[in-house]
């Protein structure tokens, strides 16, 4: 199948690894991304790129702005190719990662780079990446009393 739709296929990198990750966004920004592609960001905590994590509550909280029930988590297997860990803030390759021949770069979890404490990919090329579905916020049932409702991702 295209690069654009849904596949499973994916050319494996130099060192063989490809991962599960998430990418939370609107569902207006899903379906464009399900038939344009992946876009770099403008710039971000590690610069340019397609920002992933392999942690599916990371990603089920952005975009940070949108309510939960605007919110879809695109699921997708990315080739990730030469990859940077990037520990601690100033890093010297923080935004210029791609720029030292790297593919993605890598925040571990609980190194300090972000408040949640998650991990989080920065990718560098859009056709290192592969939509495999998209998972709709679902209602999560809460005591009897509570005057919101809770979404979850499955």
């Amino acid at each position: 199948m295209s690069r654009r739709g849904y596949s499973t296929k994916i050319q494996r990198g130099p060192n063989g690894k490809t991962y599960v990750m998430y990418h939370g966004t609107t569902r207006k920004n899903a379906q464009s991304i399900k038939v344009s592609g992946f876009r770099r960001s403008a710039d971000g905590m590690l610069g340019r790129g397609v920002y992933l994590s392999r942690n599916l509550e990371k990603a089920s909280r952005y975009p940070l702005e949108e309510p939960e029930h605007n919110r879809v988590v695109l699921k997708v297997r990315v080739n990730v190719g030469k990859v940077i860990a990037i520990k601690y803030q100033p890093h010297p390759y923080q935004k210029t990662w791609h720029d030292a021949g790297y593919d993605t770069a890598w925040v571990p979890p609980n190194c300090g780079m972000v408040r949640s404490g998650l991990e989080e990919n920065c990718v560098w090329d859009p056709e290192r990446i592969r939509i495999i579905g998209i998972l709709e916020p679902q209602p999560v049932q809460v005591p009897h009393g509570f005057q919101f409702c809770a979404y979850g991702y499955k």
